[in-house]
């Protein structure tokens, strides 16, 4: 599904980063670029050649509001993947959906395929 992608992941959690890593590796992911604080991920954003990207919104005392407006800016597509989704505010970023933790690996691969431009794999082999 999401063949040939370059992605980041935003997750403090470390488990969970490399749950994401080997879900969307699993999934047909190209390239992860894991980062556990907002600093390695805005500057990943800034240096990486990416396709999507999955936020975890709370990191210690910071959120992921500064990657996602970063991303937003560069037009790569993102979601939320959060145990805040009843509490934090996302309007600022419609174009992206939440998923809430825990969801199952399928439920986080399709959530990031569908704000993602369809034909990833067609781009990257060209």
């Amino acid at each position: 599904m999401l063949e040939g992608a370059r992605l980041l992941i935003l997750e403090d959690d470390i488990i969970l980063l490399m749950e994401l890593e080997s879900v969307l590796g699993d999934a047909g992911a190209l390239a992860v670029v894991a980062c556990a604080t907002v600093a390695e991920a805005l500057a990943a954003a800034e240096q990486e050649s990416l396709d999507g990207a999955v936020l975890d919104w709370r990191l210690g005392g910071e959120t992921a509001a500064p990657v996602a407006r970063r991303l937003a800016r560069l037009k790569i597509p993102f979601i939320f993947y959060t145990a805040q989704s009843g509490t934090a505010d996302f309007r600022e970023w419609p174009q992206s959906i939440v998923v809430s933790k825990p969801a199952r690996p399928r439920e986080i691969v399709a959530a990031l395929r569908n704000v993602m431009p369809p034909a990833i794999a067609a781009i990257r082999s060209a």
